[in-house]
């Protein structure tokens, strides 16, 4: 049986990583995200190579859109076995934690934690209904949620809120054949850390480059990872080859976060 993969986040990054990825194994691809024009363009670039895949324009932190996408997910492939629950956003400003205001918190929240669990109420519904019934789930987390981040707070909450709504979940469901993982990313090179660092540097080219060094220089592989890095890490976990990972947070980040853990 063909696999079904579920990618949010999917135009870009470590989600556009994973959907190629699922998509050069054979299974049916199904990307979410908020940008339609990336979206698109990454389903050329699967159909391109041979693989199967559709695009369903979603903001998952939208109840009513999430519901619609598994729906048509189901509509499309019939069920539905695997997701990456991937989607994420840093619009907030950087700021101190009493400076964020109550609707940068709301927003932050809804777009990096809440939109996490609307997706896995909903994916979980489907995995417990169809025949077979189960599973895998991947949720992105961040090496940001195992600790604090100074001016950084509302994400790194999220963040950090992600992996025990993964462990929870991968309790709860365990014995009703759906697995439950967390990928604990470390900085790769995505058009969010790009854009972070471009932020940060107020646009200058040289302040740029020093924090991109910097950032180099405490992780002990001395780079920023690849996209298809963490998608490897992400596809096996939802594997035939992880079938008794359930509950793990995989830390792939180069090991930058190993003097800490």
């Amino acid at each position: 049986m063909t696999q079904v993969a579920l990618i949010t986040g999917g135009s870009s990054g470590i989600g556009r990583a994973t959907a190629l990825a699922f998509a050069r194994q054979g299974a049916h691809v199904v990307l979410a995200a908020r940008s339609a024009d990336r979206g698109e363009a990454v389903v050329r670039e699967i159909e391109a190579e041979g693989g199967s895949a559709i695009f369903i324009p979603t903001d998952v932190s939208n109840a009513d859109q999430v519901r619609a996408l598994i729906s048509q997910t189901v509509e499309r492939f019939g069920r539905l076995d695997c997701a990456l629950n991937n989607a994420a956003s840093v619009e907030e400003p950087f700021l101190k934690t009493a400076d964020f205001t109550e609707e940068q918190f709301d927003r932050s929240l809804a777009l990096n934690l809440k939109s996490v669990w609307l997706c896995m109420q909903q994916e979980i519904r489907q995995l417990l209904a169809q025949d077979p019934p189960g599973g895998a789930i991947v949720n992105t987390s961040s090496v940001n949620g195992l600790g604090g981040v100074a001016q950084g707070s509302l994400y790194a909450m999220a963040k950090a809120g992600i992996l025990a709504l993964t462990k929870s979940t991968a309790i709860e469901y365990a014995r009703q054949g759906i697995r439950v993982n967390a990928l604990v990313a470390g900085g790769f090179r995505t058009p969010m850390l790009e854009g972070v660092m471009e932020r940060v540097s107020g646009g200058n080219a040289e302040a740029r480059a020093a924090i991109e060094k910097r950032f180099t220089e405490m992780v002990p592989l001395g780079r920023i990872g690849r996209p298809e890095e963490a998608a490897e890490a992400a596809l096996w976990l939802c594997s035939d080859a992880a079938s008794y990972v359930t509950g793990h947070s995989m830390i792939v980040d180069g090991g930058w976060t190993s003097p800490y853990r």
